[in-house]
């Protein structure tokens, strides 16, 4: 768990009034915690993300909600298509090939 200060020492190039933003606009969604922004590792993570897309990608903050909604629909498919071949492993049993075959 990380504080605002934290977060501002690990990415380079953020400051507190950029960050404040992110919040204020829910770019960026820290836990909060008796009042205290708590930023977990994903938090950090986007906000490394977020930088990257404006300073190297010249995404504006009109596109910025898009992008990162279209990132975070991408991230949930894969998790769940994860969730699916696991599924579908745990379902074909021990000593069942990709094909869904037994081997032996």
């Amino acid at each position: 768990m990380n504080g605002i200060e934290s977060v501002l020492m690990r990415v380079s190039g953020l400051d507190s009034a950029r960050l404040e933003r992110w919040i204020a606009e829910g770019w960026v969604r820290p836990d909060r915690q008796g009042g205290i922004l708590v930023f977990q590792e994903i938090d950090v993570a986007r906000c490394r993300l977020i930088l990257e897309l404006r300073e190297e990608m010249e995404v504006n903050d009109a596109a910025m909600p898009v992008v990162l909604g279209l990132l975070d629909r991408l991230h949930r498919t894969r998790r769940q298509l994860r969730r699916v071949a696991e599924a579908l492993e745990e379902a074909r049993g021990p000593g069942a090939g990709r094909d869904g075959a037994a081997h032996g």
